[in-house]
């Protein structure tokens, strides 16, 4: 089965924080929770063309969720969560699952499994080409007039005579969809269902990410 359709958790960035090696060396975590995902629907290729397992991860008023929405958790005999996502996963793997089962975090991830990790990037606000794409300021002096951080010319004159599509300019910085591949988990915590990834992930504290086995895993070297 091609790591693309393997199954994944949905989850919520905690924050940060350092852990130890039993040599000493201070290693940077970020804790993801990926407790309670629940399974709303189990796609097979017999009824859907396809074999899939439908996952929702948090909680909602029942007041916040639609009808149509209601109607599908409540066939699965789920509890609405605040987001649902679906991961193609292999005809065998699709029939260990039933609607409202719970997935594990440690019946997936293991400490030292390269994963990778999907989020909505900080939104920056509106920002220079400076900030967005590290160009660097003009000269400070001679000759220099008001123009130490505006980015320069950005077109020709009479051919083409137009702006090319894509062109690194000023504009909203972040609040895009960002994945990191390829990140260690250091270690799994099975009582709170935490997830202690080394290094950083998209997002804000608070924000919501996805974790996925790496789609292009090197050689595994396990956790210290």
């Amino acid at each position: 089965m091609s790591l693309s359709n393997s199954l994944g958790l949905l989850g919520r960035k905690v924050g940060m924080m350092r852990l130890f090696t039993d040599d000493g060396d201070a290693v940077p975590v970020t804790v993801v929770d990926v407790s309670n995902n629940r399974v709303t629907q189990v796609k097979t290729q017999a009824n859907d063309g396809y074999d899939a397992l439908q996952v929702t991860f948090g909680s909602r008023r029942a007041s916040r969720v639609t009808k149509p929405a209601a109607g599908h958790l409540a066939k699965a005999g789920v509890e609405a969560g605040e987001i649902i996502q679906e991961f193609r996963v292999a005809s065998d793997v699709a029939s260990q699952y039933q609607p409202g089962a719970v997935v594990a975090a440690n019946a997936i991830f293991a400490a030292g499994q390269k994963v990778d990790v999907q989020g909505t990037s900080i939104g920056k606000g509106f920002a220079g080409t400076i900030k967005r794409h590290n160009f660097k300021s003009q000269r400070a002096s001679h000759g220099n007039s008001r123009s130490h951080n505006v980015p320069g010319s950005i077109s020709m004159a009479q051919d083409p005579g137009r702006v090319f599509p894509g062109k690194k300019m000023t504009g909203h910085m972040g609040d895009v969809t960002k994945t990191i591949q390829n990140l260690d988990i250091f270690r799994v915590d099975e009582s709170r269902q935490l997830l202690m990834i080394r290094g950083a992930v998209p997002g804000a504290p608070g924000g919501f990410v996805t974790v996925r086995p790496a789609i292009k895993a090197k050689v595994n070297k396990g956790a210290n």
